[in-house]
C-alpha cells in the first residue's frame, strides 16, 4: 500500500509540475480563462497531494509507536548487522530500523536498532 500512496503522489506532483509549466508560458491577457482554470486545478492538486502525505505520516506514526511501546530495544551491533539472519532467527518478533529509513528519521534513530518484545 506504501507503494500505491508513493506512486499516487509522484503522478499527482508531476501532472502538478506540468501545470506550473503551462502556466509559465500563458499570457494573462489573452487567455486568462484558460490560466484560471489551470490554477483552479493546481489549487485541487496541492490539496490532494498534501491530504496523501498527511496519510502517509499517520501511518508512519502508528508503526513508530507501536515500536516504541515494545519493551526491549537495543543498538544492533556490527557483528550482530553482519549476520542479520542468524540475529533474527534467535530473537523471536525482533524489528530491525535502519536510521535512513523513512521511520528511522521519524524515531530520530543515530543507529540501527532492534526492537522486539523479549530481551536480546
Amino acid at each position: 500500500m506504501k507503494e500505491v500512496e508513493k506512486a499516487e503522489i509522484k503522478r499527482l506532483s508531476d501532472r502538478l509540475d506540468a501545470i506550473r509549466h503551462q502556466q509559465a508560458g500563458l499570457s494573462l491577457v489573452e487567455a486568462a480563462d484558460k490560466y484560471a482554470e489551470l490554477e483552479k486545478e493546481k489549487e485541487t492538486l496541492e490539496a490532494e497531494i498534501a491530504r496523501l502525505k498527511e496519510v502517509r505520516t499517520v501511518k508512519l506514526s502508528k508503526e513508530a509507536q507501536k515500536l516504541a511501546d515494545m519493551p526491549y530495544r537495543r543498538a544492533i551491533t556490527k557483528k550482530e548487522q553482519a549476520d542479520m539472519g542468524k540475529l533474527k532467527k534467535s530473537v523471536r518478533g525482533l524489528v530491525v530500523v535502519h536510521p535512513m529509513t523513512a521511520l528511522g528519521r521519524e524515531m530520530g534513530l543515530q543507529e540501527m536498532t532492534g526492537f522486539a518484545k523479549t530481551e536480546f
